[in-house]
């Protein structure tokens, strides 16, 4: 019983964190003319919360929510009225992402070419950067396939000459 009533408090205590952090980056997106509300905020922790569970992943920080928006509040391609539902989106991307990526690439390496792709190839189009990030997880897990066949062939080449 006391128990769950410290889980409880030490959940409303991380949850009041995670806000603080978030609407603090607030000083850093106004220059490109996106703020996010309290009520923006816990709609998109919902929402990633959601998009968390339906992968099976846990995150005990909100260190990539931070990192989505530093890296992808300076797009052109995002406005204000559309910038928590992006932001939903590209969580929903990301995690796609280090799913099919099997989480051998670093956060911000991923962020970071999402941006690129987003900015560069996708003019924004956030349906388009799922697509072609479907591609690069595909070509990644090809590669990855290839080399763990040739490393596990020059084991098995060792094995034969012991």
């Amino acid at each position: 019983m006391y128990i769950s009533r410290l889980f409880n408090s030490l959940n409303v205590s991380m949850q009041a964190q995670y806000m603080t952090e978030l609407l603090e980056l607030n000083e850093k997106t106004k220059e490109y003319g996106l703020v996010l509300t309290p009520r923006d905020v816990e709609l998109m922790m919902a929402a990633r919360n959601e998009v968390l569970h339906s992968y099976g992943r846990v995150e005990l920080s909100i260190e990539v929510t931070k990192a989505l928006i530093e890296v992808f509040s300076a797009s052109s391609f995002i406005q204000q009225e559309n910038y928590v539902d992006t932001l939903n989106e590209l969580h929903e991307i990301f995690y796609d992402l280090k799913n099919e990526t099997e989480d051998r690439i670093s956060d911000m390496k991923l962020l970071h070419r999402m941006k690129d792709m987003f900015e560069e190839d996708c003019e924004g189009s956030l349906g388009l950067l799922k697509s072609r990030l479907e591609e690069y997880a595909e070509e990644f897990r090809r590669e990855l396939q290839k080399n763990e066949s040739l490393f596990e062939g020059e084991n098995d080449y060792w094995d034969l000459k012991i």
